[in-house]
């Protein structure tokens, strides 16, 4: 059975990162950390594939990635080599992003949310390993990613790679997820929980102020403040979320709202930075600032707007990659059209009554910071950062 919980959390995060794009705005980054949750979701989902079917679940998990990765490539990058892209081996990176794939000037700014692409794959590459090891050594596994983030801060570790900091920026919230599915956030107790996300999120909070980025105290620009207080976000959204979601189930409109951007989660996330981008101009043309409320108003609603006629036109990718029957407006709820999964060796992990249900074909949760191993690029007009949110 579908958590509705879970859902709603990635609902809110790639609404949120849509809004924090076009706005720039740096406190979204903290009220709602959208990307460090939405792989912790992805984290969780994981871990129950991993569950039930081993290591040939990431086979499945690239099959609802990719299909709508090579849609978007279909209509870029052809775009991007007759405006000064050069033609090299390296293009192939666009069927398969293990590092960041070329674009030219325009292109690496409306296409900058690709690098979520690119950890998303390594992590679901190097979850197998990683869930054997969680499920031997629960603990250390979850800190391996946080003290490998702290030796690149603190310069014990110099120079490391782009994937090997990521990894340290963002998999301990993909490892919570594993803790979540195995039901150790919801066993955890409220006066072990509660203390420890206040540490937590004092500590970011207390790194943050000490060390503002470039757009002040916002996380995208200070890695350790943001995987120190997505971790107590997350700890709370995670370990102490509601059994059930009686209310959501009473709107029919919020019900089918949640639905259709979870079953649309990735096309929104790849669509949604071009028209961010090609729309701060526009904006200026017809006489209101991009950067005053009106003006930020009327993008957020042409983007959407324009990001809804794209997911009409190319969202049922995400069912098909799912092996569902293709809807152009997502209704139910059905399951994916798999084989019957072997059970994985050894024993199983419990879910708690928190974990996740089966896995979505949202985003095969993706969302949002700016991270350091992707190639500099322009800064948008607006100010808006160009990272995933």
């Amino acid at each position: 059975m579908r958590n509705r919980y879970l859902d709603l959390l990635r609902f809110l995060a790639i609404v949120r990162v849509v809004v924090y794009h076009v706005t720039g705005w740096a406190s979204l980054t903290l009220v709602f950390p959208a990307m460090s949750v939405m792989f912790a979701l992805a984290g969780s989902l994981m871990a129950a594939s991993l569950t039930r079917s081993g290591p040939a679940a990431v086979g499945r998990r690239l099959r609802r990635l990719l299909p709508s990765l090579w849609v978007l490539a279909v209509v870029f990058v052809p775009a991007m080599l007759f405006t000064g892209l050069s033609l090299s081996p390296r293009v192939l990176l666009w069927l398969f992003p293990i590092a960041d794939p070329p674009a030219n000037n325009w292109g690496a700014l409306a296409l900058s949310v690709i690098w979520y692409l690119r950890d998303y794959l390594w992590f679901v590459l190097a979850s197998p390993i990683a869930f054997w090891l969680f499920r031997k050594a629960p603990l250390p596994t979850l800190l391996a990613p946080y003290l490998l983030l702290l030796a690149i801060e603190a310069g014990i570790y110099q120079a490391p790679s782009p994937v090997l900091r990521e990894f340290g920026l963002y998999f301990g919230a993909w490892m919570l997820g594993f803790a979540h599915q195995a039901g150790m956030l919801r066993r955890l107790a409220g006066r072990i929980l509660y203390p420890l996300a206040s540490v937590l999120a004092l500590a970011g909070g207390a790194w943050l102020v000490t060390h503002p980025g470039p757009r002040g105290y916002d996380l995208n620009d200070n890695h350790l403040g943001n995987a120190l207080w997505s971790a107590a976000f997350i700890l709370i959204a995670l370990g102490r979320g509601p059994a059930g979601m009686a209310w959501l189930e009473r709107s029919r409109l919020a019900d089918r709202a949640v639905t259709v951007v979870n079953r649309r989660a990735l096309t929104i996330y790849l669509w949604h930075m071009p028209f961010v981008v090609a729309l701060t101009p526009l904006v200026d043309v017809v006489g209101r600032s991009h950067q005053d409320p009106l003006g930020l108003a009327i993008r957020v609603l042409l983007v959407f707007v324009l990001v809804g006629l794209v997911t009409l036109a190319v969202g049922w990718v995400e069912d098909v990659a799912a092996r569902r029957r293709p809807e152009l407006i997502p209704a139910g709820s059905p399951q994916p059209i798999e084989p019957s999964s072997r059970p994985s060796a050894g024993p199983s992990i419990p879910a708690g009554a928190g974990s996740a249900g089966p896995p979505t074909a949202g985003l095969p949760s993706p969302g949002t910071a700016e991270p350091t191993g992707r190639s500099p690029v322009p800064q948008p007009r607006s100010g808006a950062e160009i990272n995933a949110g």
